[in-house]
Order: structure tokens, then sequence, then C-alpha cells
């Protein structure tokens, strides 16, 4: 199993990445840097790769709407070049708030956009000419312009021509394109006993087509961290966030957040938790999220606590462990992450 870190995309940024040399040290693998509307991704992933000298970098995510496929193709293989091979592409579809409300383009066909602009960025990485046709993607442009495009390939020679890509994924139809055609997976709200009952299925039905040419799955999932006997409180860390994605992150009847705590069992609760954060309520709506929804998805308490958790990740499938370190000092995030490369072995 990995040891990654998924870093904060709404601040701290600098601090984080002045500490990552040493958690690097301690055993750190990989970085993911999520892309939301606040600063972008690549930039900082960019600074990063100057920063550190073996950690792996990733977008956790880009996602598939804001940038054109040749233009994330190009930023993959790019990142890849100033990080000497050590870049995975994390997409995913980010939701209507965001993408029709920030970036003004329309929410439309998740799963074929998402199969397609796989499909065209490893042309690309493999410097083909680019010539992809369909409802979705018409490259060169066929219709409606100057008529003077014509198929290009990439000008440089990419450093690796199949860069990993990781597909972040919720509902069945993305899950089971992730598990055929990625590299890597990584859900939300990892919940280790609750996972077969959500994902198996799906990742069965894509594991059943996947490319032989592909490794195993990497299933990427987060935990926040902190060991000790006294530090079970940090677990109310978590509520702020689960308020805002089960409540916040859409709208009624279009919350993929919302629906997977419904089919982790909490359907009263999600229902009240939404009433509560879309009333303005925001601190309440914190309180209702289940003690045992921020428990069990967390590595924070004693160690015993941390190992059987660890277990059950493990248990579940998960390759990749992506850690946020909540200690109170950076020698205890330090320690806390180096006692968790341990145990992983």
């Amino acid at each position: 199993m990995r040891v990654g870190m998924m870093l904060n995309y709404s601040g701290g940024f600098t601090e984080t990445v002045s500490e990552l040399a040493d958690f690097e040290r301690a055993g750190l693998e990989i970085v993911f840097v999520p892309e939301a509307y606040s600063f972008d991704a690549v930039s900082q992933l960019g600074f990063i790769a100057a920063k550190t000298e073996r950690l792996g970098i990733a977008s956790g995510i880009l996602p598939i709407y804001s940038r054109t496929p040749a233009l994330t193709a190009m930023t993959a293989a790019g990142l890849d070049f100033v990080s000497g091979g050590r870049f995975t592409l994390g997409l995913g579809t980010s939701g209507p708030q965001v993408i029709e409300g920030w970036h003004g383009v329309p929410y439309d066909a998740p799963v074929g956009r998402t199969r397609e602009l796989i499909e065209i960025c490893r042309a690309v990485w493999r410097r083909e000419r680019l010539d992809h046709h369909s409802k979705l993607y018409d490259i060169p442009l066929s219709s409606g312009g100057t008529g003077l495009g014509k198929p290009l390939k990439l000008i440089n020679h990419p450093v690796r021509e199949r860069i990993p890509v990781v597909i972040a994924a919720l509902g069945p139809k993305n899950v089971a394109l992730a598990a055929e055609m990625a590299e890597g997976w990584q859900p939300i709200f990892f919940f280790p006993e609750k996972a077969g009952l959500t994902w198996d299925a799906p990742l069965a039905e894509g594991t059943a087509k996947r490319d032989k040419t592909l490794p195993g799955l990497d299933v990427i999932a987060a935990a926040p961290l902190a060991i000790g006997d006294d530090v079970t409180g940090l677990r109310d860390l978590t509520r702020p966030m689960f308020a805002l994605y089960i409540g916040g992150m859409g709208a009624r009847g279009k919350n993929f957040y919302y629906d997977l705590a419904c089919r982790f069992g909490y359907e009263a609760e999600a229902a009240q938790i939404q009433d509560a954060y879309l009333g303005g309520r925001k601190d309440e709506a914190a309180g209702l999220v289940p003690a045992e929804l921020a428990e069990k998805t967390s590595l924070i308490g004693p160690l015993g606590f941390v190992k059987e958790r660890l277990a059950a990740y493990r248990e579940a499938g998960v390759t990749t462990l992506n850690v946020t370190a909540l200690g109170a000092s950076h020698a205890q995030r330090v320690k806390d992450i180096e006692t968790i490369r341990g145990l992983v072995g």
C-alpha cells in the first residue's frame, strides 16, 4: 500500500509544500493537488515538481470539461516532463454546480466524455496524428470553422507514452469505466466496511472488460490521520467537510455525495444535513454528521485503532492511502506519516 497525501485547495498550500521534503523522507510517495474553483492545480503541481526529487505528483482532479482533450494531454505530458516522469493524470467530472456555474459549459455525457478524453490523451502521448470524430469531440473540426484544421501530432517526445490515469468516480457507470480503462480509481468518503456494497458490482463489470495491458487497478482512498491516545476529538474536524459535500455540493435531487451517503445507509441523516446546510445552518449540519461516518473513514485515534482501520482498508482493496496529517506540530505530522509508512509495509 502506498502512502499519499491530498493537499488543501482552500489555503495553506505554500506551508504544506515547505513540509513535503520532510514528509518525503518519512515515506510519503505521492501528493495529489485538487482543482475546484480556486487556484488551478497545474501551476501548483509544477511548483511541487521543482521542490521535490522523488515524490510522485498527481492532479486530484482535473475536471474533464474545463480543458480541451488536446490541452489536457499536453498538460499531462508537460507535467510528466518537468517532474522527470513522476506525474499521474487524475480526472473527474466534478458536478453541474461547478462546471456550469464556474466554467459556463454544459454538464453533459460525463461517462462518454471521460472515455473519449482518455483515448485522445493516450493517442497524443503516442504521438499519433490526432484525428477523432464523434458526437462529443470533433478533432480536427470538420464543420462550423474555417475548414483549415488538419490532424496534428505532439511536437515533443513525451517522457512516457503511457502516463497513468486515475478516474475519480462515485456512480456505477463511471466506477465501471475506471475499472475498465484507467490505471487507478479514486472514490470519496471511502468507508471500508460499506465500500463493497456500494461499488463491488460496477468494479467487477469494468474489470471484466479491462485492457490486459493495464496493471491492476490502483484503489486510492483518503483518510485524515492523527495517532495518539488523546486525538479522537480531531475527528470533528472532518464534520464540516462531510456537511459541505452531503448538504451543499449540488442541489436537491442532484447531489452525488448525498446519494453516496444514502447508499451507505444514512438516508435520514443525509436529509437532515441537507436541510440544515441549504437553510444556512452550516454548524448544525456539521453536528448532524453521523459519528460512525467520521470515525470509520479516518485514521484518527490510538495506535491500536489505526492498525485496525488500516487492516480494514487493506481488506477492502485499497492500494494507495491518501492521508491528511492533522498532528498539532510539523514534527508530529512527520512522525505519524513515518508510522503509517511502517505499518503498511
